[in-house]
């Protein structure tokens, strides 16, 4: 006979017992709660941003335009979220995160690793990262991993050579392990994308959204820093606020933005 098929229960599909029990304060104040709760949710948005872009490239790679632009709308609905819930972090003040920052001990959200591995998918290719993880750790693997593939630039120029547009063939052949340098060749073509005023135009400034969206985010985590710790040294001895502030204004993708001052 077979075996009975357990049920499926809103509590057993997703784990909540599980989930719920994840949030272990390590000091009897009120707020540690937030701060655990928002970062793990922080998480897990990064995971599903993760799980997103690597089916954005694979679209875009295909040629699926209208797939790849409903993608592109659900990383930037994700991204307005992960901007958002900083409101709800800037309801505790710098007292009560003193309350229990010496519970936090040496950990630090520098040590991100999905952070890192996001980064990595958008075209960081900085393996002095790599330094934070245990050889051999899954963060290190799956961040030295992303940092060997083609960035999602790389899946943008593929994706625009397979629709017509003259892409250098530097750009298409480049080693993907280094960090993209902007090219004024690339930036012609872009310029003819937009100027031609089509479906890849439109793809190319819901990246410029994404790439906005990342960079009102680091905005606004430096000001949440800056607010409730001021330029102490972060938990850990992270740099804090002097670090945060020097991400700022690095565009992702460079030559989307450069052109705009040639396109009027």
């Amino acid at each position: 006979m077979a075996e009975p098929v357990e049920p499926v229960t809103y509590a057993g599909y997703l784990r909540l017992d599980q989930l719920l029990a994840a949030q272990q304060p390590r000091s009897a104040e009120h707020d540690e709660m937030l701060f655990i709760v928002i970062h793990q949710i922080y998480e897990l948005w990064f995971k599903q941003l993760l799980h997103e872009l690597a089916r954005l490239q694979v679209q875009l790679e295909t040629g699926e335009t209208t797939h790849a632009m409903r993608t592109l709308r659900r990383s930037l609905a994700i991204l307005k979220i992960v901007v958002a819930q900083l409101d709800v972090l800037e309801t505790m003040t710098p007292t009560q995160f003193t309350g229990f920052r010496d519970a936090l001990g040496t950990s630090s959200g520098f040590e991100s690793a999905q952070f890192r591995e996001l980064e990595a998918v958008l075209g960081r290719r900085d393996r002095r990262v790599l330094v934070n993880y245990p050889p051999d750790s899954t963060a290190h693997t799956r961040i030295a991993a992303a940092m060997s593939r083609p960035a999602l630039f790389d899946s943008l120029l593929r994706y625009l050579s397979a629709s017509g547009f003259t892409v250098p063939a530097e750009a298409l052949d480049r080693d993907v392990r280094e960090p993209w340098q902007p090219s004024p060749a690339v930036q012609r073509m872009l310029l003819n994308v937009y100027r031609q005023d089509g479906e890849p135009a439109q793809l190319c400034e819901r990246l410029v959204d994404v790439d906005e969206g990342l960079q009102e985010w680091r905005y606004r985590h430096v000001k949440m820093v800056e607010r409730t710790i001021g330029d102490l040294r972060g938990t850990g001895g992270s740099p804090g606020a002097a670090y945060l502030r020097a991400t700022l204004f690095h565009p992702v993708f460079a030559d989307l933005w450069a052109i705009r001052s040639q396109l009027s």
